[in-house]
């Protein structure tokens, strides 16, 4: 396949065909990227909640089975300050759900935790030697961003609006993934947290097209061939695909998960900070429906999540998604049960025959 509007992004990483399998941290790991990159696009690892030996084990797996780039994704967030009211008022709104599964409310709250690149997370970088390092929420700082460019890892972020995609150029990005509203899992905004403001996919893409010189992948809402030729034509580089691959058998996604994702309609996702405390887009379960999907009371991102810890360690082995994230994208019914590599070639070849026409 040599016929793609736009190499930039095959050259820059090395890679077949201008797919990028999203990094989703709990939902996928090596198994889903050796395929990925066995069919010719680029497989990621989420690294945000691994230890270095699980990271380094991964690497190896993914090494023994592909010999295609690979990528490993991190998040640049910045650990929230102490903020013990806030956490006792979004533990108190929770009361009730501990009274009916009968856990007990007055135990510690456990500690929900994604660790931000750090010093630490650059030594891994630095010792493991990915072809590519994505972000998540941005950058980290300066003097971390040079030692992981000068391994001569290729680095990626998103961008959630114009602003930030010109802020990422002008940081030392390689390239922008411009993540549209309709994108599932954790919204990459960082210059903002104004969500009444977020664009589509295909208003974001173009517009990023414009702002900047560095090569566009495409985030949100594509499902199938369709959406990859779409932002193919809208001047994007490549497309980074995540709910599309929680269909595939390599996902690790929960029975619960897999279910909601079979037959939630199409218009049943929102945007919601009850599970980490950061809007993210999930599929609508009973929590978002009774407390809303938005509260003010969820602890800054990732520290929400610790409340519902408890509960969750009683209901989802009754195969019950009441109190976890149920991540997915608004394209959610383009979605087909394949397999990793056969997705992957197939959103390429039927693509490539709408570009063709």
């Amino acid at each position: 396949m040599s016929a793609w509007p736009d190499r930039r992004i095959l050259d820059l990483l090395g890679v077949e065909l201008p797919i990028l399998q999203a990094p989703m941290a709990g939902a996928s790991g090596s198994a889903m990227a050796i395929a990925v990159g066995n069919a010719g696009g680029l497989g990621a690892l989420p690294c945000a909640m691994l230890g270095e030996e699980q990271v380094r084990a991964e690497i190896e797996t993914f090494r023994k089975a592909c010999h295609g780039p690979l990528n490993l994704n991190f998040f640049c967030h910045r650990p929230p300050p102490p903020d013990p009211e806030r956490e006792r008022r979004w533990k108190q709104a929770l009361q009730p759900y501990y009274h009916e599964l009968g856990v007990d409310f007055g135990a510690p709250t456990p500690i929900s935790d994604r660790a931000p690149f750090d010093e630490r997370s650059c030594r891994w970088v630095e010792t493991l030697r990915p072809e590519v390092v994505s972000f998540h929420f941005g950058l980290p700082q300066a003097q971390l961003l040079q030692r992981v460019k000068a391994t001569g890892a290729k680095v990626l972020s998103s961008a959630t609006t114009v602003e930030e995609a010109i802020w990422l150029q002008a940081h030392g990005c390689d390239a922008v993934i411009a993540m549209g509203y309709e994108a599932g899992g954790h919204r990459g905004m960082f210059l903002t947290e104004d969500i009444t403001t977020q664009i589509g996919t295909f208003a974001l893409v173009p517009q990023i097209v414009d702002a900047v010189t560095i090569p566009v992948i495409a985030a949100g809402g594509i499902g199938d061939h369709r959406g990859l030729a779409a932002a193919l034509t809208l001047g994007a580089s490549a497309a980074q695909i995540g709910t599309a691959y929680l269909f595939t058998p390599e996902a690790k996604v929960s029975p619960a998960h897999r279910q909601a994702l079979d037959t939630a309609s199409a218009s049943d996702t929102a945007l919601t900070n009850l599970f980490t405390g950061r809007p993210a887009r999930g599929i609508n379960n009973r929590i978002m429906r009774e407390l809303g999907p938005m509260s003010d009371f969820a602890p800054r991102f990732p520290l929400a999540g610790g409340a519902l810890m408890p509960l969750r360690a009683i209901s989802e082995p009754q195969r019950s998604a009441d109190f976890s994230n149920l991540w997915s994208g608004q394209g959610l019914r383009l979605c087909r049960h394949l397999s990793a590599g056969e997705l992957t070639r197939q959103l390429a070849e039927r693509a490539l025959g709408v570009i063709r026409r």
